[in-house]
């Protein structure tokens, strides 16, 4: 904590820092880090005019390629990103340089997911690949080798590389990028997608800086690292960003993936307050909504939100959750395929749309569902447990397993998984593996309050009657105590 403090002790400076980082972001295209920076500026207190940071300085090359850039960075504001890269063509200055190859690169992205979604349909599995990437990398790896890459450039670097599944060298061009300008919040977001646990970070060589808190606090959110994610955010909170919308929505979306839901409605209502117009994160409260069964609740965020914008992919999730609770689920899957063809790389639809076609028993729909949101986020444990229970229905029970292992390594203190581990085990007659799992599904939390029963009904079938004796007591007591009845419908899919 001392530490934290030490790195925040001048709020002031860091003000002046984001408003300088969301310039310069702001004149590349960077629209997502431009609004990170402004929402944490925006949540400081504010400085007097003669304190204000001076606008970025041109150089001349800079001034030569003005009149360039300017009607290059008019064109790519409107999206013609292919004409905005004819007018930038030769430019020398590296801010001009950047919107080139940004463009080319957005381009490819474009004209890859106008493909899939109008040639292949969002459930096909094709091989649509950015064109431009291979051309880029080229470019981008000379111009790296001179040392003529500034900051920004190393970003687009290692997205690049990254795209190509060249994920070592990216890790290594994304780390330079962060001593290079260590105030660009686009390329911690980049790194957080490459490090696969918690040892691997400790490896990485990052800078000191501020918002290297921030970084870590969100890669703990990420790898389900909860306890240590929101101690993060209080240190930030307490160093006095306690305005920031931003930490606010990442504190609900934390206790939404360790199941504290009563904690997480009541931070994301209180986040409605204060930014009503927010629909960044809603599909995640609408997701909290659905498993608490709010029906009104959720009819009204669904057409608040269309009120505001219902052509956004979170709305679109939104509106899905609401038809699937009225298990009206053909609709909730055509809601989810909108999502999907407005941005065919949002993982949160790809589950959704998974646990859709589960309930219409289409199960091998489901199966490329689940795999495609494998593809945007290896870490999505929804995705691997969806893909063990369409298994399961299928009665494979070695396939189960693969996947229900996955998912327990992505949430090794999350019962249900464990329970699930336990059944396939029973199923494979590998009973003395079925015990520990439902054991270790009892020590941490059992959620569906399945994993005591399970365990006495396979002591009986071992003989084991005073082991049983002694599980199905526990049982009682533990159902007495929470008052649970053990009629109680249980959930197959606590984030549906």
């Amino acid at each position: 904590m001392a530490a934290t403090s030490g790195l925040f002790s001048d709020l002031r400076e860091i003000k002046k820092q984001l408003l300088s980082v969301s310039w310069l972001c702001r004149e590349r295209g960077l629209l997502h880090s431009v609004k990170w920076a402004s929402e944490l500026a925006f949540s400081l207190e504010s400085i007097p005019l003669n304190e204000l940071p001076p606008m970025p300085t041109l150089t001349e090359e800079d001034a030569q390629d003005l009149d360039a850039y300017t009607l290059a960075k008019s064109y790519f504001d409107l999206k013609e990103y292919d004409r905005a890269a004819y007018f930038l063509r030769g430019c020398k200055s590296q801010k001009a340089y950047f919107l080139y190859m940004y463009s080319r690169y957005l381009s490819g992205e474009k004209k890859k997911d106008d493909e899939t979604v109008d040639s292949l349909g969002p459930l096909e599995k094709g091989q649509v690949k950015n064109e431009a990437l291979r051309e880029l990398r080229v470019e981008l790896s000379k111009k790296h080798k001179a040392r003529e890459l500034d900051g920004f450039g190393l970003y687009l670097y290692g997205v690049v590389l990254r795209k190509l599944d060249l994920v070592k060298e990216a890790l290594d061009v994304f780390v330079e990028a962060t001593h290079v300008l260590p105030l660009h919040w686009g390329t911690w977001l980049e790194l957080c997608n490459l490090i696969t646990d918690k040892e691997m970070l400790k490896f990485l060589s990052l800078p000191d800086c501020w918002i290297k808190e921030f970084f870590l606090a969100h890669i703990y959110t990420e790898q389900q690292l909860i306890e240590e994610a929101l101690q993060k955010y209080q240190s930030l909170i307490d160093a006095g960003f306690s305005k920031s919308t931003y930490i606010i929505s990442q504190i609900a979306v934390a206790y939404h993936n360790i199941r504290d839901i009563d904690k997480a409605l009541s931070i994301f209502n209180e986040l409605r307050k204060q930014d009503p117009y927010r629909i960044e994160n809603m599909d995640t409260f609408s997701n909290l909504l659905y498993v608490r069964g709010l029906k009104p609740e959720l009819s009204y965020l669904a057409h608040n939100l269309c009120d505001i914008d219902k052509y956004r992919v979170e709305t679109c999730c939104v509106i899905g959750n609401y038809y699937s609770l009225r298990s009206q689920h053909e609709k909730a899957a055509l809601y989810f395929q909108r999502a999907l063809k407005l941005n065919p790389r949002y993982l949160g639809a790809w589950t959704l749309m998974g646990h859709e076609y589960m309930e219409m028993k289409n199960t091998s729909a489901a199966i490329q569902a689940y795999r495609h949101a494998i593809e945007v986020n290896k870490r999505d444990y929804r995705a691997w447990y969806g893909l063990g229970q369409t298994y399961e229905i299928l009665k494979m029970p070695f396939y189960c397993l693969y996947y229900y292992r996955r998912a327990h390594q992505l949430r090794p203190n999350d019962s249900r998984m464990l329970v699930a581990l336990g059944e396939c085990y029973e199923k494979l007659n590998q009973l003395v593996e079925a015990k520990k799992c439902y054991w270790r599904a009892y020590a941490v939390g059992d959620v569906e309050k399945m994993a005591l029963i399970k365990l006495a009904k396979l002591h009986e079938q071992l003989n084991e009657t005073e082991q049983a004796a002694q599980c199905y007591i526990k049982y009682i007591q533990d159902i007495n105590n929470c008052g649970v009845s053990t009629d109680e419908h249980k959930s197959c899919f606590f984030d549906s």
